[in-house]
């Protein structure tokens, strides 16, 4: 309501170059119409600036916009273009490069395809049919989206997978070394006769988690506290190895990077398709 009526104070007042209205105080409205616009401005600029990445050098061609949207009033026509304006913008601005952040990272030099992206957004917003339904652009930029990421993840950090692949087929000939038929490996440094856990049982634990060079990432003794946690509620490979082993156990545990975070990186330490080790000590099963 504030913004409409100061559109209508400055209907009169645009020079007419598209600059700066001249304000003309006469009455107490015409004070309050000038306090409250100026009110208003507070932290715009540098909305503007960071937000819309508008050039300080072209703020007359802001103005000039702002004055042609202002004195628009009601004119639906004039109104819908300008709403197309702003998200269009908005497009280019934000979703774009957002996009191409998830799906390439910090790789600057791959893009989305606007023609095809307004494509598609044209076509669902007329709600004209398009080359799929939108449950199935839903469904479909999901999975795209999923694969196309996995597959720079893996062009950036192939180097961690094929290192962790290597030690994964190498660690499994070691003497001692047990191999899970998922890709789990373990091998036993204390034998308990505890309790089994299930996969949705509670447990108590330490634990020690180190990459295959050894760098530690995380320890519960290094905390001095145990963990306690539900055995799904961790990533698949240290779930798997728990319901494997009986309370009062410490097994040394090696998990591939599909069975550990995959194309996630987890923390500074852990990057995308690293192979993990855990020390796991099993305290309780409650």
């Amino acid at each position: 309501m504030i913004l409409a009526a100061m559109a209508i104070v400055a209907t009169t007042m645009v020079s007419c170059d598209g600059g700066a209205p001249k304000a003309n105080l006469k009455s107490d409205v015409d004070s309050v119409s000038y306090a409250i616009g100026m009110a208003q401005t507070q932290g715009l600029k540098d909305y503007l600036v960071m937000q819309l990445g508008v050039d300080t050098a072209y703020m007359g061609e802001f103005i000039k916009g702002l004055n042609d949207g202002a004195n628009a009033g009601d004119n639906k026509k004039k109104a819908a273009y300008y709403a197309g304006i702003q998200i269009g913008q908005q497009i280019s601005n934000q979703m774009v490069k957002g996009i191409n952040y998830q799906l390439f990272g910090e790789d600057s030099t791959q893009t989305i395809s606007l023609k095809n992206f307004m494509a598609g957004f044209v076509t669902g917003t007329t709600g004209k049919k398009g080359l799929m339904t939108m449950e199935e652009a839903q469904a479909n930029a999901q999975r795209l989206m999923q694969m196309i990421k996995a597959r720079q993840m893996e062009k950036t950090y192939g180097p961690n997978k094929e290192a962790g692949e290597k030690f994964m087929a190498e660690n499994a000939k070691k003497e001692g070394v047990v191999s899970l038929p998922s890709g789990v490996q373990y091998k036993v440094i204390k034998e308990g006769n505890g309790k089994i856990p299930a996969d949705t049982s509670t447990v108590v634990m330490h634990y020690e988690g180190r990459l295959i060079n050894d760098s530690v990432f995380d320890s519960s003794y290094k905390r001095n506290q145990p963990y306690t946690v539900r055995c799904n509620q961790n990533i698949k490979g240290f779930t798997e190895a728990l319901t494997h082993m009986p309370a009062g156990s410490v097994w040394e545990v090696y998990i591939p990077q599909e069975l550990a975070y995959g194309e996630r990186q987890a923390g500074a330490m852990v990057m995308p398709f690293s192979a993990l080790i855990f020390k796991i000590e099993l305290l309780e099963v409650k």
